[in-house]
């Protein structure tokens, strides 16, 4: 388990990056969702021991990651956002190097462990092609390969899958899926479609504070049988919005579609039909809230 008590970093300026986070973590896929900017980067960093906190603890099983975070890094995994990798070597002999950093072995030695990394993540097809030529999802899972050597407990991903083709997204989500059946993975993202493929609990990060932590079955059921889709010409979205709760408008065949939260006392307007919420819209007028909140 992971647990994170007040956890509040704060850059010169001065910037406020978190402010007073307190999560607790169970074994499994765990969601970190919020908008670019927000904290997530600076929560991960502190979670893999790479930044030092202005106040605040954080354990994993036990163990202080602020205080000694050298004591966790073997039981850690991390991908984060930017990987560089030397484009010159091929994936072998890039994850070879890679683990020679971080100074794993096999039973059977360095070789036959890079081989058994890279058939665990399907690129043993492409373990002789130089890395400038792999995808952008295969470059993703060679440096999970890096990221899961070692047996590690916990592993932190920031931001995996932007950028990936939808083919190679569903790829990455079954590689996570598998690696979160026995162990701690955390997925930091902007993109909730990875949070509601991929987390059975997740907590969304604004300004950096948590302003919800929970499951997405229950934040779709929050939002209950309250929200309704209908026609709204663009050029009067402005005027219809002082006057009710939009959730998100969208494009739907060149009709602009807006869907509205509705008090059900008062009735949706003519026109709009019930529909059933997605985990985007409860992540929208979460921070809609957020937002109404914080002015």
């Amino acid at each position: 388990m992971i647990k994170v008590t007040d956890l509040t970093k704060i850059y010169p300026g001065p910037v406020a990056a978190l402010r007073g986070v307190s999560l607790e973590i169970d074994k499994g896929m765990f969601g970190l969702l919020g908008p670019n900017g927000a904290g997530k980067s600076t929560f991960m960093n502190i979670l893999a021991g790479l930044l030092e906190p202005t106040a605040g603890s954080a354990e994993l099983y036990g163990k202080d990651i602020v205080r000694q975070p050298q004591m966790i890094w073997d039981q850690l995994g991390y991908l984060p956002q930017e990987f560089g990798f030397y484009d010159h070597l091929t994936g072998r002999a890039m994850l070879k190097y890679l683990l020679k950093l971080k100074g794993v072995t096999g039973p059977q030695g360095l070789n036959d462990l890079t081989d058994q990394l890279l058939e665990k993540v399907n690129l043993g097809f492409a373990a002789k092609r130089k890395v400038k030529a792999y995808s952008g999802g295969m470059k993703q899972r060679l440096g999970i390969a890096q990221a899961i050597a070692g047996d590690p407990r916990l592993i932190i991903v920031d931001e995996p899958t932007a950028g990936l083709d939808p083919e190679e997204r569903l790829r990455f989500y079954r590689l996570l899926a598998e690696l979160a059946e026995d162990r701690i993975v955390i997925l930091s993202t902007h993109i909730v479609e990875d949070v509601a493929n991929l987390c059975s609990r997740f907590a969304v990060i604004r300004d950096g504070h948590i302003i919800a932590d929970t499951s997405p079955t229950a934040a779709k059921s929050e939002i209950g049988q309250t929200l309704f889709e209908g026609d709204v010409a663009v050029d009067q979205l402005d005027q219809f919005e002082k006057s009710h709760k939009i959730a998100r408008a969208i494009l739907v065949e060149g009709r602009n579609r807006v869907r509205i939260q509705v008090d059900p006392l008062m009735g949706p307007p003519d026109g709009f039909v019930p529909v059933q919420p997605t985990l985007e819209d409860a992540y929208l007028l979460m921070m809609k809230s957020a937002n109404a909140v914080a002015a």
